[in-house]
């Protein structure tokens, strides 16, 4: 069965929070704590697409609590973005990963898998119905505009799009964290606030 047949007919965030847990559509869910699904307010003119759940959102069921989380809430604060009025989701829903020991290192999804998670991704935006829909990273632009489509190209360019009015892309906080050393970390992050402080002037 494809992750749309798991999909409610009646589509509100809870019930399709609950739902997706129940989703077979591919075997991530065999491995993974469980589906993490995107939180915020279903008025959120702006809604963030990352790729999945890493270790810690796995464990405690909410997106963006991590690292990465942790330094995409301080480039939105530095940027004017108030974390509690925006969407935030992932492209795929389970925590991909491969173990080392103890520990649990992420792992791309691969382009079926992002494929195969799609519908909910879609069944989130059209709840939401963002003004402003931003894909952060490979992964998400992949789900979000397709194969041809390349962040490195693209990144801060605003087009129309069939989910939202304004869509773009940027980088993915974690990259930003993989960066060889200080300089480049910081450099990185500064223009991602840029970023977020041309998605935060779109509106």
């Amino acid at each position: 069965m494809s992750a749309a047949d798991y999909l409610p007919e009646r589509r509100t965030l809870p019930v399709l929070r609950e739902a997706v847990q129940r989703c077979h559509g591919c075997d991530l869910y065999k491995y993974a704590t469980r589906a993490v699904f995107g939180e915020g307010p279903k008025s959120s003119g702006i809604l963030f697409v990352g790729e999945q759940p890493g270790d810690e959102e796995d464990r405690a069921g909410h997106p963006f609590v991590g690292p990465s989380g942790k330094l995409f809430n301080r480039a939105l604060e530095e940027a004017g973005i108030d974390r509690t009025e925006i969407f935030v989701t992932n492209a795929v829903k389970h925590f991909k990963f491969e173990e080392r020991g103890k520990r649990r290192l992420h792992k791309k999804p691969s382009a079926g898998e992002t494929s195969a998670c799609r519908p909910w991704l879609e069944a989130e935006i059209e709840v939401v119905k963002p003004e402003v829909l931003v894909a952060l990273g490979a992964t998400a632009a992949l789900s979000v505009f397709g194969r041809a489509y390349r962040v490195t190209q693209e990144r801060g360019k605003f087009v129309e799009h069939p989910w939202a009015k304004h869509a773009t892309s940027t980088v993915h906080p974690s990259s930003i964290l993989r960066a060889p050393d200080e300089d480049q970390r910081h450099l990185e992050y500064h223009r991602f606030v840029e970023d977020l402080v041309r998605i935060r002037s779109i509106r």
